[in-house]
């Protein structure tokens, strides 16, 4: 009996390896073994193969079937080998040509009928399949996902017999087609929050320098609004970026929406979430919060309510930009350049320094409340604002004065953005020292003034590089080529928390 090998993709991570399905068929007692490191599911196709194969009116091999998926020591899991492994145990029993298979990558489940399911993970799988030269075969429910690579070649077919039909000459398979994604007009807006000119400068510098952001203020002063309005403030992503957003939801327990493509991520877990929902991991790794919110915005409400543990797994990922699982057999890196915005109460009631002057809290609950948040996490947020509480008679004027939409921040941050990209390639947050020292231009009264500030309030090193990157974003979106004191002490009115530890 020949030995048929077939193509196809795992699962680790964002990426997928190779995995070549290797069936032989021999004679001795009739038998069905899958080798080659397979999870419950994986030898479970045996019986989803077997039903597939006599459904669609083929014969199953009464003789001793071995199929390896090798290499032999990645693990393999899911249904995504049904398809390549039926494919295999047909052409070695001769019912199907070898010669089809060279060129060809396939991933499917089978249901008992032969009819082929959706798999999860399918855009790693395509950009794999592309980059190898190879033509894909996925599910009919996967193919509007996989049109979204449009340099690969993916076909689509809705059961086991159009695969069969189309290898062997019949009628062909048709290509994956990217459908017209129709872009939804925001139903958002920041002029949709009144008054709060300080919070709205600070989200719109923010959204200019890709700058991580804290709102403190009593509950109901438009801490959340402000937040959910980042995303109509920031540029539209580019093809490269939407694919990496795709190829991370993709992987993801919920799988990608394709209705979604080019869309600013935008995530905001609850408080009660575990450091695994926020980083990643599993058993077979699964990208976290941090990675799902992935050239987007991470918005946590509630700061201090979150554990403690939780809160101190953003700090690696805040500076570096991606996010390792490690186990004692695997090591999985998913990325996670994400702008986190987040917001709190000043005390447990949440009422402390309000107007209405109804704080019960003591000064040591207020101090054990703001603990929480421990100084090398703050060291790693650019800017902490105080957002105050509107008067009623504020609220209730069905008159004021003129606010700028989001369309109009929108020009200023791209404005910005540009400058930005045109000097140094890269947003102020990303600019390293040697960067930032090369690009800053401070004069004498602004390093004067910092000097003295940093000496006053004993911040750190990091501190020091943050609040020069935010002044040199207030530099660029005032057409500003240098950072003078003005720029440097609007960035400094921006670390509030830095003059309450005092």
């Amino acid at each position: 009996m020949p030995l048929a090998i077939i193509y196809s993709r795992a699962s680790c991570g964002i990426n997928a390896p190779l995995v070549t399905v290797e069936t032989h068929i021999s004679y001795g007692m009739a038998g069905f073994c899958i080798v080659g490191l397979p999870e419950a599911a994986v030898k479970e196709s045996r019986d989803r193969v077997r039903s597939a194969i006599i459904n669609s009116r083929f014969e199953f091999p009464a003789k001793r079937i071995t199929v390896n998926l090798a290499p032999a020591d990645l693990p393999k899991e899911g249904g995504r080998f049904d398809l390549p492994i039926a494919l295999g145990i047909l052409a070695a029993s001769s019912q199907l040509p070898l010669q089809v298979f060279a060129d060809l990558e396939l991933t499917g489940e089978l249901a008992l009928s032969g009819e082929l399911r959706p798999v999860r993970g399918i855009l790693p799988v395509v950009l794999a399949a592309s980059q190898s030269g190879r033509t894909l075969i996925v599910p009919h429910l996967n193919a509007e996902e996989a049109a979204l690579a449009t340099h690969a070649h993916v076909l689509s077919a809705k059961h086991l017999l159009d695969v069969c039909t189309h290898l062997t000459g019949g009628q062909t398979l048709v290509p994956c087609a990217a459908k017209k994604v129709l872009t939804k007009t925001s139903t958002i807006d920041i002029s949709d929050v009144k008054g709060q000119v300080h919070a709205k400068r600070a989200l719109t510098i923010a959204a200019a320098g890709k700058h991580s952001l804290l709102y403190i203020g009593p509950p109901g002063t438009g801490k959340t609004m402000l937040a959910s309005r980042l995303t109509t403030l920031l540029p539209e992503l580019t093809e490269t970026e939407a694919m990496e957003v795709a190829a991370i939801a993709s992987v993801s327990h919920t799988g990608f929406d394709p209705s979604t493509w080019k869309h600013i991520p935008y995530r905001s877990p609850h408080h009660t979430s575990s450091n695994i929902a926020l980083v990643g991991g599993g058993r077979s790794p699964r990208p976290g919060e941090i990675s799902l919110a992935h050239k987007g915005v991470l918005f946590l409400d509630e700061l201090p309510e979150f554990q403690r543990q939780v809160l101190e797994c953003l700090r690696e990922p805040l500076e570096s930009g991606t996010i390792t699982i490690s186990r004692a057999a695997f090591q999985t890196l998913f990325p996670a350049e994400f702008q986190l915005i987040a917001a709190m109460n000043p005390c447990p009631c949440g009422y402390a320094g309000s107007s209405l002057d109804t704080c019960q809290c003591s000064s040591d609950q207020i101090k054990r409340y703001m603990s929480k948040i421990s100084g090398p996490l703050l060291d790693r947020i650019d800017m902490q604002v105080e957002v105050a509480r509107l008067s009623p008679t504020f609220l209730a004027a069905s008159n004021h004065e003129p606010v700028l939409s989001s369309a109009d921040v929108k020009a200023k941050v791209l404005t910005a953005r540009h400058f930005q990209l045109s000097r140094q390639g890269k947003c102020n947050v990303a600019l390293s020292v040697p960067e930032l020292d090369r690009h800053a231009n401070l004069d004498q009264n602004a390093i004067d003034c910092l000097n003295q500030v940093i000496t006053k309030f004993n911040l750190s090193a990091r501190a020091y590089h943050r609040i020069i990157k935010v002044a040199r974003t207030i530099a660029d979106l005032e057409n500003s080529e240098g950072i003078q004191e003005l720029h440097l002490g609007e960035a400094l009115n921006y670390r509030c928390l830095d003059r309450l530890r005092l």
